[in-house]
C-alpha cells in the first residue's frame, strides 16, 4: 500500500492513506456537486412550487451566497477548534441540509435548507485544502487531484442531475447529496484525525491580514492573482454560447457539447499539474500556467471568425489548461506559505476570492461584450459583429491575465530580494 506521503496526506493527519485521500475527495465533490447540480432541476422547481424564475433562482444564489460568506469563516474555525472535527461538522450539516431540502414542501423552505447546505459544503471546501498540503513533498499532487475532483464536480452536476430528474424526480438529486455526505462522514471518522499544527492563540485576531501579506509579498500577490485569472474562466463560460450561437450559428446541443471541453481538459489537467508542482515548484507551474492562458485567450482575441469552430475549441483548451496549472500551482504556493495555524483561514480566503472573481468575471465579461455590441442584442447583430465583440472581450480577458502574471512576477521579486523589501519597518 502507497504510504501517506505519496499519496500528498501528511503522515500525522491520516490512519489510512487511502480512506484519507477518498474522504477529502468525496467532500471536495459534494462541495462542487451542489454548486451546479440544482441549476438543471430549476423548470421542475418551477413547476412543482408554481414559482417564476426570478424566484426559483434563488435555489442556487443562496447556496452559493452560503459559500462565500462561510468559507473564510469556516476556514478559521478549523485553526482555532481543529480542521477534523470541522470538517465532520461541515459533512454533517450538508447531509442533514440535503435531507431537508428533499423533504422540502414549500420553495422558501427548499431556499433555506439550502443556504444550510452551502454553509456545510464552506467548511468542506476550506478544510479539505488546508488538511491536503500538509504532506511535504507532495502537497502538489494532493492539491491536484483535489482541482480535478472539483473540476470533474461542477461539470458532472448537470449531467448527473438531469438523468435523476428524468428517471426519479429533483427531490433525488439531493437524496443523492445526503447519502454522500452519510457515506463520507464516516469514512473521515475513520481515516482522518487532527493534524499536529499550533493552535492560533485566543488573544488574536482572526486574520493578522495587512501585516502578514506586507511581510510575505508573495503570498499576498499570489492571493491578489487569484480573482483576476477566475474573472477570465467565468467571462469566457458567459461570453462563449452567444458566440458559438450567434456568431457561428451553433444550434444549443452543440453549443454545450463544445462548451464541455473546458472543464473536461481542467478536470484532466489537475493530477498532472500536481505532479509537476512537486516537481519543479509552485511557482514554476503557477507562473506557466498563466503564460499558457495569455497565449489561449491572446488567440481568441485575435483568430477570425473564419477559423470556426476549431478556432474556438483549441484556444480555450490552452486557455483551460493553463487555469488548471496556475490553480494547482497557486494554491500550493499560498497555502505553503500560509503558517501551519492559518491554513484553514488562508484556503477559506482562496476559495472566496475565487468565487468573487467568477462573479466579476460575469459581470465585467458580459458588460463588454455589451460595449462591443454598441447595444446591439446579439440575435440580431451580424455574425461579424458578435465575433468581433467576442475578441474584444478575449483582448481585456488576455490583459487580465498579464495583470496576473505582473503580481506574480512581483511577489516572486520580492521575496528574492531582486527589489527593494519596503515591509522592513512594519515593526
Amino acid at each position: 500500500m502507497a504510504n501517506t506521503a505519496e499519496l500528498g496526506i501528511a503522515p500525522g493527519a491520516v490512519r489510512s492513506a487511502r480512506g484519507g485521500l477518498a474522504a477529502l475527495s468525496l467532500a471536495m465533490l459534494l462541495a462542487s456537486l451542489g454548486t451546479s447540480i440544482a441549476n438543471v432541476a430549476l423548470p421542475a422547481l418551477g413547476d412543482t412550487f408554481d414559482a417564476s424564475l426570478a424566484q426559483v433562482k434563488w435555489v442556487v444564489l443562496s447556496y452559493l451566497l452560503a459559500v462565500t460568506a462561510g468559507v473564510v469563516f469556516a476556514g478559521r474555525l478549523g485553526d482555532r477548534f481543529g480542521r477534523r472535527r470541522l470538517l465532520l461538522a461541515g459533512l454533517a450539516l450538508f447531509g442533514l441540509s440535503s435531507i431537508l431540502c428533499a423533504a422540502a414542501p414549500a420553495l422558501w423552505m427548499l431556499v433555506l435548507a439550502r443556504v444550510g447546505q452551502g454553509a456545510g459544503a464552506a467548511a468542506m471546501m476550506a478544510l479539505t485544502m488546508a488538511m491536503a498540503v500538509e504532506a511535504p513533498g507532495k502537497s502538489g499532487s494532493a492539491l491536484g487531484l483535489l482541482a480535478a475532483i472539483s473540476a470533474a464536480g461542477t461539470a458532472l452536476g448537470p449531467a448527473v442531475g438531469g438523468a435523476l430528474i428524468a428517471l426519479v424526480g429533483w427531490r433525488a438529486l439531493f437524496i443523492l447529496c445526503a447519502v454522500g455526505a452519510g457515506t463520507t462522514l464516516v469514512l473521515a471518522r475513520i481515516s482522518l484525525h487532527a493534524a499536529s499544527v499550533p493552535a492560533a492563540k485566543p488573544g488574536q485576531a482572526a486574520f493578522t491580514g495587512t501585516r502578514l501579506l506586507l511581510r510575505d509579498p508573495l503570498l499576498a500577490t499570489s492571493l491578489a492573482a487569484g480573482p483576476l485569472v477566475s474573472a477570465v474562466v467565468m467571462a469566457a463560460l458567459v461570453v462563449g454560447p452567444f458566440y458559438l450561437t450567434y456568431g457561428l450559428g451553433q444550434d444549443a446541443a452543440r453549443v454545450g457539447l463544445i462548451l464541455s471541453s473546458g472543464p473536461i481538459v481542467a478536470a484532466l489537467a489537475g493530477v498532472p499539474a500536481g505532479r509537476l508542482t512537486d516537481r519543479f515548484g509552485a511557482f514554476t507551474v503557477a507562473a506557466g500556467g498563466l503564460g499558457l492562458m495569455t497565449l489561449g485567450c491572446a488567440a481568441l482575441a485575435l483568430l477570425p471568425r473564419a477559423s470556426g469552430i476549431a478556432g474556438y475549441v483549441l484556444p480555450i483548451a490552452v486557455t483551460t489548461l493553463g487555469y488548471g496549472l496556475f490553480q494547482t500551482g497557486n494554491n500550493s504556493l499560498v497555502l505553503l506559505r500560509a503558517p501551519g495555524d492559518r491554513r484553514g483561514l488562508v484556503s477559506g480566503l482562496l476559495t472566496l476570492l475565487r468565487n468573487a472573481g467568477l462573479i466579476g468575471g460575469a459581470s465585467v465579461g458580459a458588460a463588454i461584450f455589451a460595449y462591443a455590441l454598441a447595444g446591439e442584442a446579439p440575435a440580431s447583430a451580424s455574425p461579424d459583429s458578435v465575433a468581433a465583440a467576442m475578441r474584444t472581450t478575449f483582448a481585456a480577458a488576455a490583459a487580465s491575465v498579464a495583470l496576473a502574471f505582473t503580481l506574480l512576477w512581483s511577489g516572486q521579486m520580492l521575496m528574492s530580494g531582486w527589489m527593494p523589501d519596503e515591509d522592513s519597518n512594519l515593526d
